[in-house]
């Protein structure tokens, strides 16, 4: 268990030229442009003994770039054991850390985050002196190798014209259905304590976050509440927690750096759909769903640079109030390099994991645990060294079936047992075209809303 945090960034600019990148190991005859500047913000998020996470992210402040490889020394014995969101090696002090599929391309201002689990020696955890892109060293000057465009290109981009389904499907139909603040007012919020009030209000009610809100803890949300992001909406450093309400919907927001979780789901709390929101870099669970709950969808987000993804459950001594209750439908969602609960079961039967897209998994992708029933089917997992699993550390064996999976460089996974059937009607996308689909439409800015 994490016993402490402990946060430091570094901020550092590189001038490059044109070069080309050969990794041992990572690259093989890989033509990349150099930035011709760019920032790197490296966080230790979250200190244990032994142990700690970081975050980096590179921001290009130059010209495009088609391929990267950022490196960086360590001075103090620390050792990167896993990445997720890159490829991540070391020799000696010296880090190497290489795009991976989806975020080898950046575009002028464009960012890519990753982050990694590490060792260090309890005793100094100092941030490296400096970075290099592309072999080229940080020097603190950006010189761009082509003439600047008359108008700088947009910094993000807005929903595509075609978007992806967003009727609700799964568990939360269930109980009477899932309507949030349904017809009431909306009202908007851009600041922690307009955000705060707001949920917390008695009545029904359509939140829309607009901006970057910064805040802390848990912040309750009481029922039937529709909590939406305007686009670009984003919650830094606080969570939701539903504890006990019921028919909230929370919906195209981004989660970043939370100190306790994103979203919390507890005591008894039912039909919830969360639902194209991204999630990453927090502290403890993205979405964490436990004690009692019910009626639950989670569907079309996602998650990358972070550890301990979807809990379902929180212990095992917990059957009196689980047994009967936990039935959630994950589905379309993006587990980016997100380490391990993806999610991890107990109790609940049926649990319903259907066309989610898993890759680079470094943990694992499901485990079904203290006879939970999970069906596991239509899902595309690449690179996923465990693409799923019964039993978990202490917790005892639960039931999981698999069907209609697709592996790409990764083993088919361990099941058995039955599950219950599902009682909602539901479209299997075939498992083959769940990438492309997935990566295409989950998380937050892929709505209009």
């Amino acid at each position: 268990m994490r016993t402490g945090r402990r946060r430091m960034t570094l901020i550092a600019t590189t001038a490059a030229a044109t070069a080309t990148l050969v990794t041992a190991g990572l690259l093989t005859s890989v033509s990349a442009q150099a930035a011709a500047g760019c920032q790197v913000a490296y966080t230790v998020a979250s200190q244990w003994p032994g142990g700690f996470t970081g975050n980096v992210t590179v921001t290009n402040l130059g010209d495009p770039v088609t391929g990267w490889t950022l490196r960086w020394s360590y001075g103090a014995g620390q050792q990167v054991s896993q990445a997720w969101g890159a490829t991540a090696s070391q020799s000696g002090n010296q880090v190497s850390a290489t795009n991976v599929d989806y975020n080898g391309s950046l575009a002028t201002n464009a960012s890519a985050t990753f982050g990694f689990n590490a060792s260090w020696n309890n005793s100094s955890n100092p941030a490296p002196s400096g970075f290099t892109l592309n072999n080229v060293a940080c020097t603190g000057s950006t010189t761009p190798t082509t003439p600047p465009a008359t108008t700088p290109p947009p910094s993000s981009t807005p929903p595509p014209s075609t978007q992806p389904p967003s009727t609700l499907v799964g568990w939360a139909t269930q109980n009477g259905g899932t309507t949030g603040g349904g017809n009431a007012g909306t009202t908007t919020v851009s600041t922690a304590s307009g955000l705060t009030s707001a949920l917390n209000a008695t009545g029904a009610a359509v939140i829309r976050v607009t901006g970057t809100i910064t805040c802390s803890g848990m912040l309750r949300v009481r029922s039937n509440k529709t909590v939406i992001g305007n686009y670009g909406a984003t919650i830094v450093g606080c969570g939701l927690n539903v504890s006990g309400d019921r028919n909230v919907i929370i919906r195209n927001l981004t989660f970043r750096n939370w100190n306790d979780d994103a979203i919390n789901v507890q005591e008894s709390a039912t039909n919830i759909w969360i639902d194209h929101n991204s999630f990453s870099n927090g502290y403890d669970g993205a979405v964490d769903i436990k004690r009692g709950s019910d009626f639950v969808t989670v569907s079309w987000n996602r998650v990358f640079s972070h550890d301990k993804t979807m809990l379902l459950g929180h212990s095992d001594d917990n059957a009196s109030q689980d047994v009967g209750h936990l039935r959630v439908s994950y589905h379309h969602n993006w587990f980016d390099g997100s380490n391990q609960r993806n999610p991890r079961v107990r109790f609940g039967n049926p649990v319903h994991v259907y066309n989610n897209y898993y890759r680079a998994n470094g943990g694992y992708g499901v485990a079904s645990t203290e006879n939970a029933g999970v069906l596991v089917e239509g899902n595309y997992f690449e690179n996923v060294d465990d693409p799923y699993h019964l039993g978990e550390g202490d917790s005892g064996p639960g039931s999981l079936v698999a069907r209609n999976n697709h592996f790409v460089n990764s083993p088919t996974g361990q099941a058995g047992g039955s599950v219950a059937s599902i009682p909602y009607s539901y479209q299997l996308d075939t498992a083959s075209n769940v990438k492309s689909i997935v990566t295409a439409g989950a998380g937050a800015g892929k709505i209009t809303v």
